[in-house]
């Protein structure tokens, strides 16, 4: 797996979505916003990480039924 920083993450055991900031080697340093609004960064080990597939925006989807 590649990432690069703006690439949204979740740990493999689940939790929360992660924005990628930075990666070095084989470790990424993670931000997120905790339920208060405070920010946190951790640096976890890309082995712990799956990439968050993006979805596609509903206006786009609903442009897509539109047309048919």
């Amino acid at each position: 797996m590649e990432l690069k920083a703006g690439d949204v993450v979740m740990l493999k055991s689940g939790g929360q979505p992660l924005t990628v900031a930075e990666v070095k080697e084989s470790d990424v340093l993670c931000l997120w916003m905790g339920m208060e609004g405070d920010l946190f960064r951790e640096t976890l080990p890309l082995a712990a990480l799956v990439q968050v597939e993006e979805e596609e925006d509903e206006d786009e989807e609903e442009d897509d039924e539109e047309e048919e």
